[in-house]
């Protein structure tokens, strides 16, 4: 059994994260620590020492094993940038563990049960067209990221939020400036102040004026319960939500698109048989793995894994991209095949941690790509998928644009 080695990069070491291959490939180290299953790497910015798992089953056991911990506050997590303070004790209940986190969870997933979400399909429905209607009205090749991606899923998220519609564009414009394109460090610290302030505003108008809406119902459940709550609280769930439900829909939306324009035999199975959109939904979650290192974690105790020791303090990251290529779960795991339809992926984590908002981002996915190819049947990248510009190292892998023509 072997310990963790002390926290420094060695001479001509490669930092983590690495780059794929292509959108849809696994960086090439991947094969070695496929092989190892729980290996060591040295992060990028922090030089911290941590440790990553690759199988499937082994991070499915690992992540309901109640010896880890989803805190920020533990010095050695696994932060693969500099991250500033905040990031560590402004959190939602992405980054709590236990009692703390099914708490506050409980509140935002009332307006993510299935009963809920299927409400939205009409609503859903209508924003799609919309912006399918103004891309139509451009003149190609179009920035399918940028007109697309981008303000679709934002438009959902303001909607459940009851932010304003003629408000809207002020969070597509800063949700782009903070997420999706090439701002400066400037633009982007100003994105951050104004949304800040935005957001802060928006609860108070909330306990004023409440109405239908996530943000108003949460307030409302922490009154009926008696539980305490701040408005900091309400913040860092606003927060999350919309980083969360804009990003990595925005990314799988253009990652999956390009992925069917890749595979023409595919889409020509999804457009011959529009039923295969759901199994379709699950199988581009699986082979894109946008949040291919959004799970990290810090060992509570010192744990046994493949042979190796894991030490109490310890930070780990679940390699969501090497395990959904797993060929015992996912035969001929490199191929796309629409009709898999699996929902053993881990595109949406695992255990308690699950992505509140799966069967939203399904909804979505399963709208835009039944209405996009059946409206735009000649949709056609403008230029070589592998020419165009990708988000590398980020916590969710994502293009920088995506030029498509019809």
């Amino acid at each position: 059994m072997t310990a963790p080695a002390e926290s420094a990069v060695d001479a001509g070491e490669k930092t983590f994260p690495y780059a794929r291959a292509c959108p849809f490939s696994p960086p090439a180290e991947y094969d070695e620590m496929v092989k190892e299953d729980v290996s060591q790497v040295t992060l990028d910015g922090s030089g911290l020492r941590i440790w990553t798992v690759t199988g499937y089953r082994t991070i499915r056991d690992l992540l309901t094993d109640p010896r880890l911990s989803a805190s920020r506050k533990h010095a050695n997590f696994p932060f693969y940038f500099i991250a500033p303070p905040e990031y560590r004790t402004e959190t939602s209940f992405i980054g709590y563990d236990g009692e703390d986190h099914a708490r506050t969870r409980r509140k935002a997933a009332l307006t993510f049960t299935s009963r809920q979400v299927k409400r939205l399909r009409p609503r859903i429905e209508e924003i799609v067209d919309e912006h399918i209607d103004r891309m139509l009205a451009m003149k190609p090749p179009v920035d399918f990221h940028r007109v697309f991606s981008l303000p679709v899923p934002m438009t959902v998220i303001c909607e459940l939020l009851g932010i304003p519609q003629d408000q809207h564009d002020f969070f597509i414009k800063h949700g782009t400036a903070l997420l999706g394109g090439h701002s400066s460090t400037e633009e982007r610290q100003a994105a951050i102040v104004e949304v800040n302030a935005y957001v802060s505003d928006l609860i108070q108008r909330k306990k004023k004026e409440p109405g239908d809406d996530l943000l108003s119902r949460a307030m409302a459940d922490y009154e009926a319960s008696g539980e305490e709550y701040t408005d900091r609280d309400l913040f860092n769930m606003v927060r999350l939500l919309m980083n969360g439900g804009h990003e990595t829909t925005a990314s799988q939306i253009s990652l999956g698109t390009a992925c069917l324009l890749e595979n023409p035999d595919q889409l020509e199975l999804l457009r011959n048989d529009p039923s295969l959109v759901r199994p379709a939904v699950e199988e581009l979650v699986r082979i894109a793995t946008i949040g291919d290192t959004a799970i990290p974690r810090v060992a509570l105790e010192d744990i046994e894994v493949a042979g190796k020791v894991i030490r109490k303090g310890d930070g780990i990251l679940f390699l969501g991209l090497a395990a959904n290529r797993d060929p015992e779960v996912f035969p001929e795991p490199e191929k796309l095949i629409i009709s898999r339809g699996s929902r053993k992926h881990l595109g949406f984590g695992h255990g308690v941690h699950h992505c509140i908002g799966a069967d939203l981002a399904r909804l979505e996915l399963e709208i835009v790509w039944s209405k996009l190819f059946q409206r735009v049947p000649t949709l056609r990248l403008d230029k070589p998928f592998l020419e165009i510009p990708r988000k590398e190292g980020a916590v969710i892998y994502g293009l920088w644009g995506l030029p498509l023509t019809w």
